[in-house]
């Protein structure tokens, strides 16, 4: 029996796969990327698809033991301070999230918020593990669509990369964001893609380019084959000069404002002004390309 069981839930409204990882022995589980509902136009969130993972985790009486963040999310909300409040799960990301923190303070102008990292109960290491029942999750520091990406490496055989690489006919994530790097990227997925051929790689989004289903898995093997960005072969230069033409083309993602500033919280709102409600601000011109 695979030591190992891998549940995979999509949220429509951003394209985005949720991943709850469970330990078969003792049914010890990790949440990976979950998404909080939001309707942008009326400023309202709901928990919907947060409570999918709960129900289902409660079906199959499961231990929630992990809370996981590949990186902050600029397409969508994080619902893991949500999660944590009803599991009681650790939430954890890699520990450059201060920098990602740092630079959004100041494009923000968020005078009170601490940008340590104090906001998550653990900041992880490149090549530091932790324990998930008796399997293991080890973490690879992947940087370039963000300094804080990273990658979770299940018991040697599953990858979570966040959106560090996609499909091989979708190619790899933008580096335009602030503190995003192409050489960096580059490296980070050289360092995916050393991974044995039979790992297997769980993506954060896909898009079903070309109108196909949209999918969530696919391996190193065939990443190193046929991505159209990264294949074997591809050398740095040839795609950092890629990467970087077409970064210049994509407008931002329509979430990037609202979720920026709940994701570099670990998914917590604002505090609330006098009235009791809490606001997100939008900056006039950063983003302008």
């Amino acid at each position: 029996m695979n030591p190992v069981s891998i549940k995979s839930f999509f949220h429509s409204g951003s394209n985005t796969y949720s991943y709850l990882v469970t330990d078969n022995a003792t049914k010890s589980s990790a949440i990976i990327d979950p998404v909080l509902d939001y309707d942008a136009a009326a400023g309202v969130t709901s928990t919907c698809s947060a409570d999918d993972i709960l129900r289902y985790a409660e079906q199959q009486h499961l231990t929630l033991q992990w809370i996981l963040e590949t990186h902050v999310h600029a397409d969508h909300l994080s619902a893991a301070s949500y999660l944590r409040e009803r599991c009681g799960a650790a939430m954890a990301t890699g520990r450059e999230i201060s920098t990602v923190q740092s630079t959004f303070k100041q494009i923000f102008g968020l005078e009170e918020f601490v940008a340590d990292g104090s906001q998550f109960d653990l900041l992880l290491a490149d090549g530091e593990a932790i324990p998930l029942g008796e399997s293991n999750i080890h973490v690879m520091h992947t940087p370039g669509h963000t300094p804080s990406c990273v990658t979770f490496v299940v018991n040697e055989t599953a990858a979570f990369v966040g959106d560090t690489i996609f499909m091989p006919d979708m190619g790899t994530a933008r580096c335009d964001f602030p503190g995003g790097d192409a050489e960096q990227l580059y490296a980070s997925i050289q360092k995916i893609l050393e991974l044995p051929p039979e790992t297997e790689l769980y993506m954060c989004h896909d898009y079903g380019p070309n109108g196909r289903e949209c999918l969530y898995k696919t391996t190193v093997e065939e990443q190193r084959k046929s991505n159209i960005h990264v294949h074997q072969g591809c050398a740095k230069s040839e795609f950092v000069a890629m990467r970087n033409e077409r970064d210049a083309t994509l407008a931002m993602p329509a979430l990037i404002l609202p979720a920026v500033q709940i994701n570099i919280r670990g998914g917590r709102f604002p505090e609330p002004e006098s009235n009791g409600v809490s606001y997100l601000k939008t900056p006039l011109n950063v983003f302008k390309k």
